[in-house]
């Protein structure tokens, strides 16, 4: 077997979720896996490009309308590649590992935040690059500082990924700001996974894809799991200039060909109408991010508001335990499942990922659990 994949471990997300999924009746705030269902628009549209035959191969960089409307869809947020430039992929994972594969060679080095969504030091590692770690700060925004130290050291690439997954956080103006004059005076090659773009909480959207003067070095992923709550659906894509558009499309290419046809065409048919659906999805997710963070405040548990996803990320140092022995306790005792923050990186120790895209009424029932857990252990430490 190929050595770097054998000294690669699964995603701790998934490691987590299938322990989970071995304790009946457990109550799972795992997966990213929106409970909404997918707009009807898109549903209608997928099901009228099934039924009108459009279930061949589409070119590689997938059907010229749908880039062309992803293209636009950017536009609105001050985000400019033409349709040239957009590549539809199987999901934002898809993409996420061909554009890797395109960029990084063997030894290169290639910034990745810590902690962050644990796919980018993986397929880094499975590439043979070396992975080089940058810092974030208390609130898990960019630690300007550190950054600027990294960069001084021979990188090829750096990953941004902003909304965070497993924190919830965004790229405030003012980090963009510092971002972007830090990163223009470098050479290095910008990949920023925006793949929970469509949730966030403020008025006002921030991308390093947002400067012309950098563009030529920025590499976008992103997609519609999130967006219109197709996970399994996978259709996602990705952005970039032509010096990096056509070594991408070869990756792509003979990875997966294209992407699935008829949910292309449904997505160009309902995009429209689909995006209605979306303002009334973020609501919900508002609503339950601010239940979930009240509710784990007035528990004690130390925690950032986040801004956009759908996840929170709680400090759980308190208690002594590691976040994998605190998440197993959890789960054995008394059925109720997060992922432990080292699935994350060595920073994200100490901290639990809850995802907080179920209904209310599982978020209320698990979090009463979780309180009066959390109080009988607390009685058993005094």
């Amino acid at each position: 077997m190929n050595k770097n994949v054998k000294d690669v471990e699964i995603s701790g997300i998934r490691k987590f979720f299938n322990k989970v999924s071995k304790v009946d009746g457990a109550i799972s705030l795992t997966l990213g896996q929106p409970d909404f269902p997918v707009p009807d628009p898109l549903k209608e549209a997928i099901i009228k490009a099934l039924n009108e035959d459009k279930t061949q191969y589409t070119p590689n960089s997938g059907i010229y309308p749908l880039r062309n409307k992803i293209s636009e869809y950017l536009a609105t947020m001050n985000i400019n590649y033409d349709a040239e430039e957009v590549c539809i992929t199987v999901g934002g994972s898809e993409g996420l590992f061909s554009v890797l594969m395109a960029v990084l060679n063997k030894g290169d080095k290639v910034l990745i935040p810590n902690p962050s969504y644990p796919a980018y030091e993986g397929i880094a590692n499975i590439l043979g690059a070396t992975v080089v770690n940058y810092s974030l700060k208390g609130d898990f925004s960019i630690d300007i500082e550190d950054l600027e130290k990294k960069l001084k050291d021979d990188v090829k690439a750096i990953v941004l990924s902003f909304p965070s997954n497993p924190t919830g956080a965004v790229l405030s103006k003012e980090d963009m700001q510092d971002l972007h004059n830090l990163l223009k005076k470098s050479s290095v090659t910008i990949i920023t996974d925006e793949i929970y773009s469509s949730v966030i909480f403020n008025e006002e959207y921030y991308s390093i894809a947002q400067y012309e003067d950098v563009l030529d070095r920025v590499i976008l992923v992103s997609g519609f799991s999130k967006m219109f709550s197709m996970t399994g659906l996978r259709v996602g894509y990705v952005c970039a200039k032509e010096k990096y558009m056509k070594e991408f499309l070869k990756v792509h290419q003979y990875n997966v060909s294209s992407a699935p046809s008829i949910v292309q065409w449904g997505l160009y048919e309902g995009f429209d109408e689909g995006l209605k659906s979306v303002s009334v999805m973020k609501n919900e997710f508002k609503i339950r991010r601010d239940y979930v963070y009240n509710r784990l405040q007035n528990m004690g548990l130390l925690c950032t508001l986040p801004q956009g996803a759908f996840y929170i990320f709680p400090s759980i140092k308190k208690f002594g335990l590691s976040s994998e022995e605190f998440c197993t306790k959890l789960l054995e005792e008394v059925k109720v499942a997060c992922v432990p923050g080292s699935a994350f990186g060595s920073l994200g120790e100490g901290h639990i990922r809850i995802s907080y895209c179920y209904h209310m009424d599982t978020l209320e029932k698990s979090l009463n659990i979780l309180e009066e857990w959390l109080k009988q252990y607390n009685k058993q430490m005094i």
